[in-house]
């Protein structure tokens, strides 16, 4: 039998300390911009006004956030989580700085942490991982863990390493656009009237609509962003498993979210950090997502005319969060909660 083909890493593969270069470099493009709204909604006009961002300081509109994420994340999955039990956290997400139209991204991660789990049929694999743009300049970085097959069971458990990680990514530490200028138009052209100034910490917005995933958008926008993870597209492999079907990449629920929590959230120009995010129970095709979002806290930035709102975003399916009496207990998550982010966004302050 030929050896040619590649499998992907198993548990036993990685070894703490490695650097892995992750293939396929990806040129975004306008039709990747074009292609996403089309499967999100996405509405920022940041994203899609070119004469807006540039009132704003941008040199052109910048790709939207998570659209930047996913193709990044997605260079890493042939070589981390391929053969990945489940995709299990995010933590100390960077946005470094923004994505345009012909940036070309390549992204590399190190093996920070490693953890066999007691039944020694898998294991846990922590990395950080770095995204950079044609001029060898950092755009993302971020860590994630992973529970990843065992292939050989016979393998010998490394030693247990597992990386302390920030609750979140702090005030001093946020990236602000280098040029950023706030043009008073910023309002008309998101249809916001809500400013850093105007939310509290504790506040709790339920986002009035919500997104059905079908079938056809979410395993577009997984190859969309060259993941190559089976479990999201090869209905026949997953027809033998217990869900009986394919999971939906929570990258789109993250995204479905941040398009949801748009009402409430209009002046939100941009996500800065995720500090921290769990996808708390699976999503099919068919499920219907609805958000709510809560203020943890809120910051004054050395730039005079910008504030930062630390958010945490919960997707509900299949049920309004408005009848969700409790996201967690001490036995988990509810069943229909799907998404629990930590992160942070930047906002203008009124009267600047």
């Amino acid at each position: 039998m030929s050896t040619k083909i590649n499998t992907g890493r198993f548990f036993e593969h990685f070894v703490l300390g490695e650097i892995i270069q992750h293939a396929t470099p990806r040129t975004i493009t306008a039709g990747d911009t074009a292609l996403y709204i089309a499967l999100t909604g996405a509405r920022n006009p940041v994203h899609c006004s070119e004469p807006l961002a540039q009132s704003l300081g941008y040199t052109q509109a910048p790709i939207d956030d998570l659209l930047a994420f996913h193709i990044a994340f997605g260079k890493t999955v042939p070589d981390i989580s391929v053969n990945a039990v489940a995709n299990l956290g995010y933590a100390d997400v960077r946005f470094i700085q923004p994505v345009y139209v012909g940036d070309t991204l390549t992204t590399a991660s190190e093996v920070i942490g490693l953890k066999q789990n007691s039944n020694g049929k898998n294991g846990v694999v922590w990395v950080h991982s770095t995204s950079i743009n044609q001029h060898q300049q950092p755009v993302l970085s971020w860590v994630r863990w992973v529970m990843v097959h065992k292939k050989n069971l016979e393998a010998p458990a490394p030693e247990t390493v597992i990386p302390e990680l920030p609750e979140f990514v702090s005030a001093e530490s946020l990236a602000i656009p280098a040029n950023f200028t706030l043009n008073s138009s910023l309002g008309t052209a998101t249809g916001g009237k809500y400013w850093w100034d105007d939310y509290e910490v504790g506040e709790c917005l339920r986002h009035p609509s919500g997104l059905t995933i079908n079938e056809s958008d979410h395993t577009m926008a997984t190859h969309l962003y060259q993941n190559n993870a089976r479990l999201h597209f090869d209905a026949h492999l997953m027809k033998s498993t217990p869900q009986g079907q394919c999971l939906v990449y929570g990258g789109v629920v993250i995204s479905a979210c941040r398009t949801l929590s748009y009402e409430g959230l209009e002046n939100a120009i941009a996500i800065v950090a995720i500090n921290g995010g769990t996808h708390a129970n699976p999503s099919y095709a068919g499920d219907t997502i609805y958000c709510m979002t809560k203020v943890l806290d809120k910051w004054s930035l050395p730039h005079a005319e910008l504030g930062a709102l630390r958010l945490r975003m919960v997707g509900v399916k299949n049920m309004p969060p408005a009848t969700l009496e409790n996201i967690k207990t001490t036995q988990g998550y509810h069943p229909h909660v799907v998404l629990d982010l930590d992160y942070t966004v930047l906002i203008p302050r009124k009267g600047n």
